[in-house]
Parts: C-alpha cells; sequence; structure tokens
C-alpha cells in the first residue's frame, strides 16, 4: 500500500482508532494510483527471481486487491465518523497481505538473489506503510502486521543457518529507522502546528488593527463633515457682511481692510476645500461627472482668473490651441478645471518676471477618442531636480521658504496628480532652474462633437425688478439669518424669520408664504424633515423651497430635492444665485426646478 502525507492533523495521544482510520484514509485516497506503480515495480524485482509466471500471478493478485481496496475507501470516505474507522485497519491489513507474499516468493525462490530480494522488499514494505501512516504509528503498527509475519515466518526457516542471526540484525535496524521517521514528522508537525497558531494569532491581530483603522477613518470622515459644517456656517456669516458692507459707503482704509477680510476668507474655504478633497481622495469617494463639455466655455472658465492676476503682476499671459481641438467632449468639466486652475495658479504665484503661457495640445485618436495635453509653463525660478522627486507628496513644497512667502499648504499638486490619475490621465513636470518649468496635464476624452456648436445665451444674475416676495428665512445661526434678511430687505422683499424647522412646519401651516429658505442642519428639527411635513399640507405645499447648506457635495443636493425642495444653494451663499433663483419663483416650482438644474450643470462645467 502506498499514499500520500497529510500534514497538520493531530497526533494527541488521545486519538481513538477511528480518528487514525479518517486521518490514514484521507491521506490514502490523494494518492492512491500511486499504489500500481509500486506493484509494477515489485513485479519486475520478482520477474528475476521467481520467473514470470509466479510474478505474473502476483503482480494480478495485487492489483486486484489494490482496486478492491480502492473502490472501498473511496466508498466509506464519507462514513468514517460514523463507525466506519475500525474497518479500515482491517480491509487494509487484509489487502497488505497481498504485498507480504512478495517477500515470501523471493525468499523461498532458491535465486541467489532471492534472499537479498526479500530483505529489500520486506524493509521497503514498511517503509511504504509508515511513510503513508507516520501521523498515525498505530495505524501503521496495525497495517503492516503482515510484514512482520512474514518476517516471524523467513526468521523461523532460516532457524540453524547462517542467515539466522544477520537476518535477527536487520529488525531492529529497520524499526530504529521507522522509529527516525516517525518521530520526525511529529516534530515536524508540531513546528507547523505552533506556526499555524502563530500565524491565526498575527492573522487576529492584524483584524483587529484593521477595524480599528477602520473605525478610525469613519470618525475622521465623521469629524470632517462636522467640521465642514461647522465651519462653513461662520465663514458664510464672515463673508456675506463683507459683501454686504462692500455696497455701503466706505473710506479707503475700510475698503483696503474689507479686502484684507474678503481674501482671508476666500483663502480659508480654499484651504478647507484642498483639505476635503484629499480627504475624499484617500477615502475613495471622490466622485467625477460625466456631462458634456463645451472646450470654448472650459478654457474661458479655466483662464479667466488668471488673466487679470498675471496683469497685475506685470507678467504676459499667452494661450494657445495647438492641432485639432474638438468642440464638445464628455467628462468632468468641474474636476479638469480644479487641476488645470491648480498648475496655472503655482504658474502665476511663482513668477515675478516674465510670461505665463498655457497651451492646449489635441490628438485625434479615432472619431470618438482624443488625447489632451494641457501645458503650463511660466519663466520662474524653476525646480531643481532632487526637488522634483518630492514635488508631488502631500504638505510639501520644493523650497520650504514658500509657505512663508507664498502660503499654501503643499496639497494643490498632490491633489491635481490624483485627480488626473482617477481621470485616466496624469501630471508631468519639465523644468529648469533659472529658466522656468512645464507643467502637463495629459488625459484622453470621449469627442462629441467635433465641429463647433453655438453657445448657450447665458442667464442675467440681475434680472428685471420683479414684485415684493413674501420669503420665510429659515436659519438657526443669526449671522446667517440677518445676512440673508439684510439683503432681501434691501431687495425690497419682506422675510419672516424662523430658528428651527419646527417653528417652520409651524407658521408655513396658515401662512402663505412665495419662497422660502430652508436650511438643513438645525435644532429641534432639521430643514429636510421640515420640507417634508411642509409639502404634506398647510398653504405651502407648492411654495418653491430652496434648502441652504454648508455642503456642496452631490449626492447631498440630491437629499434635498428629494425631501420636496425645488433648488440647493451652498454656504458661503452667492447673492448672484439667489438673485436668479427669485426672478424665477414668479413661474412655480417647475420653473425654480428647472433653473437650479441648470445652474448645476453650468457650475459643473
Amino acid at each position: 500500500m502506498v499514499g500520500s502525507e497529510e500534514i497538520g492533523k493531530s497526533l494527541g495521544a488521545g486519538q481513538g482508532a477511528a480518528g487514525d482510520a479518517a486521518q490514514a484514509l484521507t491521506a490514502i485516497l490523494q494518492t492512491q494510483y500511486l499504489r500500481y506503480l509500486i506493484i509494477a515495480s515489485w513485479a519486475l524485482g520478482l520477474l528475476a527471481t521467481v520467473g514470470w509466471l509466479e510474478a505474473g500471478v502476483w503482480f494480478c493478485g495485487t492489483v486486484a486487491a489494490g482496486a478492491v481496496r480502492g473502490a472501498f475507501e473511496r466508498r466509506m470516505a464519507d462514513k468514517v465518523a460514523a463507525g466506519w474507522g475500525l474497518v479500515f485497519p482491517a480491509i487494509a491489513t487484509v489487502t497488505t497481505a497481498a504485498w507480504a507474499s512478495a517477500p515470501l516468493l523471493a525468499w523461498f525462490s532458491g535465486h541467489e538473489f532471492g534472499h537479498s530480494l526479500a530483505v529489500a522488499l520486506l524493509i521497503g514494505g514498511y517503509v511504504l506503510v509508515f511513510s503513508q501512516l507516520r501521523s498515525s504509528p498505530r495505524q501503521a503498527i496495525v497495517i503492516s502486521s503482515p510484514y512482520s509475519l512474514a518476517a516471524v515466518v523467513i526468521l523461523a526457516s532460516s532457524w540453524g543457518t547462517p542467515e539466522f542471526w544477520p537476518f535477527l540484525a536487520i529488525m531492529p535496524f529497520t524499526a530504529a529507522g521507522l522509529f527516525v521517521l516517525v518521530t520526525m514528522t511529529m516534530l515536524r508537525e508540531e513546528r507547523i502546528k505552533a506556526f499555524q497558531e502563530h500565524q491565526a494569532h498575527l492573522i487576529e491581530e492584524l483584524q483587529a488593527a484593521r477595524d480599528k483603522a477602520d473605525a478610525a477613518n469613519q470618525a475622521k470622515s465623521s469629524f470632517l463633515g462636522v467640521i465642514s459644517h461647522e465651519l462653513r456656517t461662520p465663514m458664510n456669516g464672515v463673508l456675506g457682511a463683507a459683501q454686504l458692507l462692500s455696497a455701503t459707503r466706505l473710506e479707503a482704509t475700510q475698503r483696503e481692510y474689507l479686502s484684507i477680510i474678503r481674501n482671508s476668507g476666500d483663502n480659508l474655504l480654499s484651504l478647507l476645500n484642498d483639505i476635503l478633497d484629499m480627504t475624499k481622495i484617500e477615502a475613495g469617494k471622490m466622485t467625477f461627472e460625466v456631462i458634456d463639455i463645451n472646450i470654448e466655455d472650459l478654457h474661458r472658465r479655466v483662464t479667466g482668473p488668471f488673466v487679470a492676476q498675471a496683469e497685475a503682476k506685470g507678467l504676459e499671459f499667452r494661450s494657445t490651441f495647438d492641432g485639432e481641438p474638438p468642440a464638445v467632449v464628455r467628462g468632468d468639466p468641474l474636476r479638469v478645471c480644479q487641476v488645470i486652475q491648480n498648475l496655472l495658479s503655482n504658474a502665476v504665484k511663482f513668477t515675478e518676471t516674465g510670461a505665463v503661457e498655457y497651451v492646449v495640445r489635441t490628438r485625434r485618436i479615432s472619431d470618438r477618442r482624443c488625447v489632451f495635453e494641457f501645458a503650463v509653463t511660466d519663466s520662474g525660478a524653476g525646480i531643481a531636480p532632487d526637488d522634483l522627486e518630492r514635488l508631488f507628496q502631500p504638505f510639501t513644497q520644493a523650497d520650504v521658504s514658500s509657505t512663508r512667502k507664498f502660503g499654501g499648504t503643499g496639497l494643490g499638486l498632490t491633489i491635481a496628480r490624483r485627480m488626473a490619475n482617477i481621470m485616466g490621465g496624469d501630471i508631468t513636470v519639465t523644468s529648469t532652474v533659472g529658466v522656468g518649468s512645464t507643467f502637463t496635464l495629459s488625459v484622453e476624452a470621449e469627442v462629441v462633437e467635433w465641429k463647433s456648436i453655438q453657445a448657450i445665451e447665458a442667464v442675467d444674475a440681475d434680472g428685471e425688478d420683479g414684485e415684493s416676495l413674501s420669503v420665510l428665512v429659515v436659519e438657526d445661526h443669526p449671522v446667517n439669518r440677518m445676512i440673508l434678511e439684510a439683503w432681501l430687505t434691501s431687495a425690497g422683499h419682506t422675510t419672516t424669520a424662523a430658528e428651527n424647522g419646527q417653528i417652520a412646519v409651524d407658521l408655513a401651516a396658515d401662512q402663505g408664504f412665495d419662497l422660502i429658505i430652508m436650511d438643513v442642519n438645525m435644532p429641534v428639527m432639521d430643514g429636510l424633515s421640515a420640507t417634508r411635513l411642509i409639502r404634506q399640507a398647510g398653504a405651502n405645499q407648492n411654495t418653491p423651497v430652496a434648502v441652504l447648506s454648508a455642503s456642496a457635495r452631490h449626492e447631498d443636493h440630491e437629499a434635498g430635492l428629494q425631501a420636496g425642495a425645488d433648488a440647493y444653494l451652498n454656504k458661503p451663499i452667492d447673492f448672484s444665485a439667489l438673485a436668479r433663483l427669485i426672478q424665477t419663483v414668479g413661474s412655480g416650482r417647475d420653473a425654480v426646478r428647472e433653473m437650479a438644474e441648470c445652474d448645476e450643470n453650468r457650475a459643473a462645467a
């Protein structure tokens, strides 16, 4: 008989016979067909000593016994645990008797090589059994008993001959070898078992560490969500009050101080957006929309803010198209603009004299695909080769003095490159110290139209003066509420204020309004719950509702619309967007929803 070892089984002293049989049977079934190869090799050995007839009979009988045993092993494989384990040693012992007849045939063959072959076959038989069942030594002793019986027969037949004592001396030698085989196997399996236990312990520790990291990441996301609202809310008050103050009569010094307030507020808002973008990218929650992009509109949106900045610093700003630019492509214009504007902002910021050049190169791949290369070249100080390696690392700038001189967190290029990678592109840089640098965004796009299309007429933000509206302002923050009421009153509208959603629901139940501006996060009752209740009953079921929130995420916009709102206003408030909303209120909820959808698409483009 022959099989293979099954590593990792229990070798406890208390293991029962049925357990040993189950372990041995599993090992045998893995390589049971090897037994026929061994039978054939033994038959060749016998052929040289006993002749082809005896060798052929032994071969056929042993193969038949092996086939019967194999069929029995497969049949009882699923029944060992049910009590068949004690039957297995008996069947294996009976079939092993066929193997054990080979040494007897060789010993009594009378051939001069017969005794040597008999000894080799006996030792080989023991090794085969104990190799197969070395993790179950008690089963091996039982199943190898036919070899022991053959050895006793041979020993008895050699009594009184010179071969008796040499043959008897082979037995302890063979037993010692088998003992070493079993012992080494048990020691190795104990080491394997210890390693597996250690590995399981490490896996448990890694799982615990992963759970802690997941919990920490979730806590970080929750914290950033809260801090986003808490930071944007007071910033809304600061920037809103600054906008209102700029419309009043101010002295030159006061206007200078006001400019500082607005610039500082814009910088804080930009910093907050960078941190939130970085967090979304790391968490895999950065969303990308795929809409139609008008390339000319994208070009104006990208370059518009930086032409004036470059002129103010005495720089020349040049922008050109190279290749065959399409008219309309598919992509996320908001993210593309964010990446390119970061490159342009750095170019203008770090260039003291000379020019900033913005080149858009286009290469057609097919009728529906093209490759864009947005290259931004400056004539600044350049970047040393050693600094290029850490240029895209978070919170890192090429020159540590840049933070003190120009400000910034060093997140911009990191965010820009990761956004480019998410869009399937990349940002590369070439630079020469004292000459300047070139940053290139490469990205593929799906082409919608190759030829130019007529631009859509923009909506006038100011609009025409309409009738006075009755507006319900629902806002828990007193400064934000005051700013909204002040702006609406200055435009000739009447306002009613509510500090939370419950007060708003009570007021809306009886008093009709032309427009409801509803903050989302409030005590007592939040704005979305209040909007749902207003839509259910009362005098304002069909009154346009614009939800107001510090969160600018697309999914938050969708949540507001699903709650029954018609438009969405972000904090800090864009009063031109509010003016367009008020201009549309008189046309009903459908018009407000259509206007809000157009504004969102325009913001994305």
